[in-house]
């Protein structure tokens, strides 16, 4: 019976959806271009199931990396306006949703970067990510160009790059550089492994990130996620951070 009232005090105060976090900035729903949905009939459910968690607009991330997932101008558009008409379908076209990008740091970005070929959130903010296997060479001199050219770097799950995990003070490096965090939704809870959660609980406990992302791509993400948002552990753990997602649109 105690269990029940909680469950409901949860639901009530919305501490069992997503409602505090309002704008999703990171996932893989566009149909059929990386490791995300493959088709548009999966991005769809995704997407309904998000909405369902209290989400209200999307900002779309693709993978743009070299030549694993060498996206495009044209690759992204194309696949947005598939979505989209499937969603229009729906009855959810007043849905907002922005096709920005997650780019792997590399001389592929960089050129991109130089030739003003880049998709920012509507803030001009960039997600980026690392190599698993080390920081990109000279990281420093590439967020300062990042900087120059207009643009706010955001650091795709940084928790995740297991070379900074006996360097924590390289968190504090990237702060310093001008960058920002984003969280993965299920870093905290052990679905990545281990070493994240470990270096997840120190980021959190200092306060250093700046937004959270779902990071999307499939069914099996999508369950863990809900078992964890609708439990209240998401809200619980992570409702006191100084969460900026919807300052993007």
């Amino acid at each position: 019976m105690r269990r029940t009232v909680m469950f409901n005090l949860f639901r009530r105060s919305g501490h069992a959806s997503l409602e505090w976090v309002e704008v999703d900035i990171h996932s893989h729903l566009l149909p059929g271009i990386d490791d995300g949905a493959p088709n548009v009939s999966v991005s769809l459910l995704l997407l309904k199931k998000l909405l369902s968690l209290g989400l209200k607009s999307f900002i779309l991330t693709p993978h743009i990396y070299d030549e694993v997932f060498p996206n495009t101008k044209e690759t992204i558009d194309y696949a947005h306006e598939w979505f989209y008409a499937e969603m229009e379908r729906a009855g959810l076209a007043d849905i907002y949703t922005h096709s920005s990008a997650e780019y792997m740091l590399g001389e592929k970005f960089e050129a991109l970067l130089e030739e003003q070929c880049l998709r920012p959130f509507p803030t001009n903010h960039l997600l980026v990510e690392m190599p698993w296997s080390a920081e990109p060479i000279a990281l420093e001199q590439i967020v300062n160009r990042i900087i120059a050219h207009g643009y706010i770097p955001i650091i795709a799950h940084p928790e995740r790059y297991n070379f900074y995990s006996s360097q924590t003070r390289k968190y504090h490096e990237l702060k310093e550089m001008g960058c920002l965090l984003q969280l993965n939704l299920l870093s905290p809870i052990g679905y990545y492994g281990k070493q994240v959660t470990i270096t997840t609980q120190y980021l959190i406990n200092k306060n250093m990130y700046d937004f959270l992302g779902t990071d999307l791509h499939h069914h099996q993400q999508l369950t863990k996620i809900i078992s964890y948002v609708k439990s209240g552990r998401a809200y619980k753990e992570l409702g006191h951070l100084s969460i900026k997602n919807a300052e993007l649109l």
